[in-house]
């Protein structure tokens, strides 16, 4: 009797070892998923980073010049400069 009780202890263990390998918390499937979520985060801020770099250029470019300032006044609020004709044309 006790010479199969080791070999069946170790084979419960063994057994206890791949059920946690396949559905614990740290199982193959669950880190794959966690990869995933990883790799997907990365893209995510390396678009902010991209963003936050053209943000931080324009707020430079407003703080130097004033060329940024008449282009924005220009595009976003069809500003002209005294004596010029503004002309829109629609599609």
């Amino acid at each position: 009797m006790g010479n199969r009780f080791v070999p069946a202890l170790l084979v419960a263990l063994l057994l206890l070892v791949h059920a946690q390998l396949w559905f614990g918390r740290g199982s193959i499937a669950n880190v794959s998923a966690l990869r995933q979520q990883l790799e997907a985060q990365k893209a995510a801020n390396v678009q902010a980073q991209q963003a936050n770099e053209r943000l931080a250029s324009e707020v430079r470019d407003l703080k130097e010049g004033l060329e940024m300032v008449e282009e924005k006044a220009r595009m976003e609020l069809g500003m002209v400069k005294p004596n010029e004709i503004f002309v829109q044309i629609s599609k």
